[in-house]
């Protein structure tokens, strides 16, 4: 772990192997989720990585319709829209991801605050297979 650099690509090759990485300033402790190369709190460069539990909860959501051209191809739409949403995660780090297990269609279900757990979303494109993060309730 140690020698991968905090960026895009080293987060999404972790995501690859099932794991959700963050970046920890050694200075003053703040995390972050996709990791960050220099901590915004204290500007240190001096990061190190850390492995998520993948636990925490529900902090913010919203369904959506019409969406951009990779999940239309996916088959979400105004009949079957998608949910995304803001994970608090234990450590304290949020974290932008797909809520899945959810029932779209009757949102008033959906609760901020209700726990969640880490799921990765495999996919072949054109570009290959890629690793999605996502979000089910735990």
């Amino acid at each position: 772990m140690g020698d991968r650099s905090f960026s895009d690509i080293s987060y999404n090759q972790f995501l690859q192997e099932e794991k959700l990485m963050g970046s920890r300033c050694k200075e003053c402790g703040a995390l972050f989720v996709p990791p960050r190369s220099i901590c915004i709190q204290c500007y240190s460069a001096d990061m190190e990585w850390v492995e998520m539990t993948g636990k925490g909860s529900l902090a913010a959501f919203t369904c959506i319709s019409i969406g951009p051209p990779s999940m239309i191809a996916e088959g979400y739409n105004r009949k079957n829209p998608y949910c995304s949403g803001v994970v608090a995660l234990d450590e304290g780090a949020k974290v932008d991801a797909r809520i899945e297990g959810v029932d779209t269609l009757k949102p008033e279900t959906i609760k901020v605050g209700m726990p969640m757990a880490v799921k990765f979303l495999h996919r072949d494109g054109a570009e290959g297979s890629k690793t999605y993060l996502a979000f089910e309730p735990a």
